[in-house]
């Protein structure tokens, strides 16, 4: 019987040190290279090696020296949690688009940002797409607004202009956040996109925690901001529901 051949310690070694990687960019969610090498005890050297193995294949993501994980070591590491979550809130998501003809989105936090893992596309002939595995910022979108809402503000965080609608002062931020609370749902009013509104909700986990976000997009012509408001207790349902099949046992 043949024996699987064994790896070379080398690539073995190479293998250690990315994951060695991968876990720090996860606990400082962003850092350079400095900060990373200080973390993972690398030299710079063979630490930029890695990294630009791991851009290379999607684990991780760079701007301006400033690196992240990417979102292929995301899917990897909540391939189970991204599989339980889809189940439970899409049958909601379906009926939702079915019943509204517009397209619905679930998203989950993601450090500074939020990254949406599905969509179940409008009916109608016009209609807005939001790729799996894309990401958006938190201060401008309606899902971002509900993990603002219920995780809380990250100290520091960017406010940056999207569109003359888009909220770029904290006081302005928190008033919204604090409604978004009382009503239980948020609105992105053409704040990140002109032309586009969302309806956005939360979904609860077995205790209580926010793990996710379903949202309700049109464009704005058709979605009005009190064509919003009406559907909102549509979408906080539909939240709700796909909550308690994650097994929250808080009142519907």
């Amino acid at each position: 019987m043949a024996r699987p051949r064994e790896k070379p310690p080398q690539a073995v070694k190479t293998l250690e040190r990315g994951l060695r990687v991968l876990e720090a960019l996860a606990a400082l969610e962003a850092a350079g290279l400095g900060e990373l090498a200080g973390r993972t005890g690398l030299s710079k050297s063979t630490l930029y090696r890695l990294l630009r193995a791991l851009a290379q294949a999607g684990f991780v993501e760079e701007e301006g020296g400033v690196y992240r994980v990417g979102p292929k070591a995301f899917a990897v590491g909540q391939a189970y949690p991204k599989r339980s979550l889809s189940q439970a809130v899409r049958p909601e998501m379906e009926a939702l688009a079915r019943e509204t003809g517009e397209s619905v989105n679930l998203a989950v936090p993601l450090g500074r940002e939020a990254l949406y893992l599905d969509q179940v596309e409008g009916t109608k002939l016009v209609r807005l797409f939001t790729a799996p595995g894309s990401r958006a910022p938190l201060h401008a979108t309606g899902v971002g607004k509900v993990f603002l809402a219920y995780l809380g503000v990250p100290e520091g965080l960017s406010l940056t202009p999207y569109t003359p609608h888009t909220l770029t002062r904290l006081p302005d931020l928190l008033r919204e956040l604090e409604a978004v609370r009382g009503r239980g749902y948020a609105l992105d009013n053409e704040e990140k996109e002109l032309g586009v509104r969302c309806v956005a909700a939360p979904v609860f986990g077995p205790k209580g925690e926010v793990v996710a976000a379903l949202s309700l997009s049109a464009p704005a012509s058709r979605l009005s901001l009190e064509e919003a408001h009406r559907l909102a207790p549509r979408v906080v349902e539909a939240a709700q529901r796909a909550s308690l099949r994650l097994g929250y046992t808080g009142e519907v």
